[in-house]
């Protein structure tokens, strides 16, 4: 079964269409790339997928969570079992890494010590920043903050990664860093559907293309943009 299955989906803000009869899937361990211009629709689309913004109609379902028909309730389950990435890092200052990262655990039902002092070491070993678990987020560069960012989203072993704009504040080099990480978590098994504006990364690092344009969105395949 695929992780994100849309059909004919119609996606609204404040009562207007943003986008209309969306139709596609993502599957297991999938990389795939969400491209348009500002105000496509590609943030729409991305709330979509963990129910900050509502289905308007059609059949949406993401990790066998109905959203056409999700409650308040299920909601929290939903997002549990996602992994989301912010070009805005959204850190909280005045916590190191590590509590930063137990903050999402303490938060989502890890009550043991030992269980959690594991998971978020693993974490930021798969990211590269188990040297700097006790440094604030002042103290890190972008895309030290962003590899931190990406471990937070990693830590309740999600099926699905949405990553919006993830490389976006970071300068080319760093950004290129972090694709490459946003890759290899995809060919470990967790889907990944990032947005970006860098087409220059797409033609760098090949996967599908989903495009925002004209009120929908179009499953381009794998293309080139030079």
């Amino acid at each position: 079964m695929s992780i994100v299955d849309y059909r004919n989906v119609e996606i609204n803000r404040k009562e207007h269409a943003v986008l209309h009869d969306v139709s596609f899937t993502l599957e297991a361990g999938e990389f795939v790339y969400l491209i348009g211009s500002v105000g496509s629709g590609k943030s729409s689309l991305m709330k979509s997928l963990y129910a900050e913004v509502s289905i308007a109609a059609g059949s949406a379902h993401v990790l066998d969570f109905d959203l056409g028909h999700i409650t308040e309730k299920e909601i929290p389950f939903l997002r549990r079992r996602l992994g989301i990435v912010f070009q805005d890092f959204q850190l909280l200052s005045d916590r190191n890494v590590y509590d930063n990262l137990r903050f999402v655990l303490d938060a989502t039902g890890w009550n043991n010590p030992d269980s959690i002092n594991q998971r978020i070491n693993e974490v930021l070993k798969e990211v590269g920043m188990d040297h700097k678990c006790y440094k604030m987020p002042h103290e890190l560069s972008g895309g030290e903050q962003q590899r931190v960012v990406i471990a937070r989203a990693l830590l309740n072993s999600p099926r699905l990664i949405i990553a919006d704009e993830p490389t976006g504040n970071l300068d080319p080099t760093t950004g290129e860093h972090i694709a490459r990480l946003m890759h290899s978590i995809a060919s470990q098994g967790t889907t990944v559907l990032m947005a970006t504006h860098n087409l220059a990364m797409v033609e760098q690092f090949p996967a599908r293309v989903l495009r925002c344009d004209r009120g929908s969105v179009f499953d381009d395949g794998i293309v080139s943009y030079t």
